[in-house]
């Protein structure tokens, strides 16, 4: 995976940069695994809007990918790979023994071809899933259920990728990409390799229309706003006054909103680093 520059012939030319689409293999995604999205705009069922900077953009259609890997023992084929609108990853279409077809996440290095497996028994080897007491140490994964049998929920993204440090009883140790250290019992299953197209990270947009191709819209600052708007607005000329806070006067930038009694922070061994 790489990334194009263009010539400057056009303002929005001059600075997008974009993915080279080289490793897509399919124009038109497979029907069966395709269903409709809705688009709300940010706002609810009386019309409101609820979320800020959302809206427009291009029409899309939601692939099913499959995040929890259950077919265990039943050999896949990689038949294509594709682009999916809706995450920054690319995704594969697998063909399964038994005659069906699911998508997931591609990750890198995956080749049209190739034949995946998952369960205990297969080898750990890319894209390949595999309960996390069945992969050797030191392995970088990604995909990774934090219950068995839930479903991949961490590590998803494009580029990202997690590594098994260690292992203590019936939980494994794992490194997560935010620096993170924190243990996952040992049933929950993960996948072999890193997330695909790492250079996703590199791109540009290069003008604004082109993000709201995407559905964003624009996003002004709380310092620019009357003080009856924001807790940051008012004051004479460029006056930004005052910590960093949301609308609703919360802290940003550094102030911990975790919960303190959080079930889950047990499992944390080490936080993220900032």
């Amino acid at each position: 995976m790489a990334v194009r520059k263009f010539n400057p012939t056009t303002p929005g030319q001059r600075h997008k940069i974009i993915g080279t689409f080289d490793t897509i293999t399919a124009s038109a995604p497979e029907k069966s695994l395709v269903v409709g999205k809705k688009s709300t705009g940010g706002r609810n069922n009386a019309g409101k809007m609820t979320m800020r900077y959302l809206g427009g953009g291009h029409k899309r259609k939601f692939r099913v990918i499959d995040f929890k890997r259950e077919k265990d023992g039943i050999p896949a084929t990689v038949k294509t790979i594709e682009y999916d609108p809706n995450r920054s990853a690319r995704i594969a279409l697998l063909f399964y023994a038994d005659g069906e077809k699911r998508y997931i996440l591609a990750p890198n290095g995956l080749e049209v071809g190739q034949v995946l497996l998952s369960g205990a028994e297969a080898a750990p080897e890319v894209g390949n899933s595999l309960p996390l007491q069945n992969i050797p140490l030191g392995t970088v994964i990604h995909n990774i259920e934090l219950r068995p049998g839930q479903g991949a929920a961490l590590v998803r993204s494009a580029g990202t990728f997690a590594q098994l440090t260690s292992r203590e009883g019936k939980y494994a140790i794992i490194k997560l990409p935010s620096g993170e250290t924190r243990m996952i019992l040992c049933t929950c299953k993960a996948t072999i390799g890193a997330v695909g197209n790492s250079d996703h990270a590199l791109e540009q947009s290069g003008k604004a229309g082109r993000t709201r191709w995407f559905g964003r819209r624009p996003h002004n600052r709380g310092v620019v706003m009357n003080p009856v708007d924001h807790p940051m607005g008012g004051g004479e000329g460029r006056q930004s006054g005052g910590h960093p806070r949301s609308r609703k006067g919360l802290l940003a930038k550094g102030y911990k909103t975790r919960a303190p009694k959080k079930a889950s922070s047990r499992y944390i061994i080490e936080r993220k680093k900032k």
